[in-house]
């Protein structure tokens, strides 16, 4: 059976038709894992420098644990508020998505509120990342994390802004799916800092 074409007439190109945005999540997945093995480095390098403490005070001497499990409620909260907005939006109820993606970025807010005092406070009494080595990765570590959080709250305006604007569309929803999995990654990252760099430093 012949498949020549007649003068004149193309060949039908096959063409695969890709829903749109379906490689997001992949792409953001790809992010995370890097932004995971940055934190491992940091752990790493936490790990090693973490008794270098230079004559100088050490975490008995520094942390306020109760002030640590507060800032630590507020991200736990905000993580648990963010997962009734994704069930708002699943409701396409736009009120309620507003509504709970407002109050993750209250506490957001007031977790990164307890990071910069405590960072004030340890500069003020003369505990800076410059003091001992110690110091230098714990400001490293827990500033990273905060710089993260910072910037998740930048990111939680402004899909507010859009889903004000535009609603429940299909392109906010995946922007609030990748939120929803950078905030979780940003409360399981801090578990760790809590438990490796507050409790055990404590403990030890």
């Amino acid at each position: 059976m012949s498949t020549s074409k007649a003068p004149g007439e193309f060949w039908e190109i096959e063409t695969h038709h890709h829903h749109e945005g379906a490689s997001t999540s992949i792409g953001f997945w790809v992010y995370l894992m890097s932004d995971c093995l940055m934190f491992a480095v940091l752990f790493a390098v936490f790990g090693v420098l973490g008794g270098a403490y230079a004559a100088g005070p050490g975490p008995r001497d520094l942390f306020d644990l109760e002030l640590v499990a507060l800032s630590t409620a507020f991200l736990l909260i905000s993580s648990l508020t963010y997962g009734l907005a994704m069930l708002a939006m699943v409701r396409n109820d736009r009120s309620a998505t507003m509504r709970w993606l407002g109050i993750t970025l209250v506490f957001g807010l007031a977790f990164l509120g307890v990071t910069i005092y405590e960072f004030s406070h340890l500069i003020h009494i003369g505990a800076g990342p410059q003091r001992s080595a110690f110091l230098s990765a714990f400001f490293t570590l827990v500033g990273t994390h905060g710089l993260h959080v910072a910037f998740g709250c930048l990111w939680l305006v402004t899909l507010m802004v859009q889903v004000g604007q535009r609603g429940l569309v299909d392109a906010n929803r995946r922007r609030l799916s990748c939120l929803s999995m950078f905030w979780h990654f940003l409360d399981v990252i801090w578990i760790g800092v809590f438990t490796f760099v507050y409790l055990l430093g404590v403990i030890r």
